[in-house]
């Protein structure tokens, strides 16, 4: 599936209080292929040093660029 190519919302979501936060971002894999396309948010998160991980479905995005340790 090609996604529709939306500028837009890879800003939306970039320009959101809890980026500036440096806090935690959720978005459905689903949604983030349908609307930009997964390297297109790879790509965005690469830009801004943060942090992107998958799983059950959900992109999290770790709005910091510090070092991860997963625990578990």
């Amino acid at each position: 599936m090609q996604p529709i190519r939306h500028p837009s919302w890879g800003r939306r979501i970039f320009s959101a209080r809890t980026v500036q936060r440096g806090g935690v971002l959720r978005r459905s894999v689903r949604d983030v292929e349908r609307e930009i396309g997964r390297e297109a948010l790879v790509a965005e998160v690469r830009a801004r040093g943060f942090h992107l991980i998958e799983c059950g479905g959900q992109f999290i995005i770790i709005c910091n660029s510090g070092h991860i340790r997963v625990i578990c």
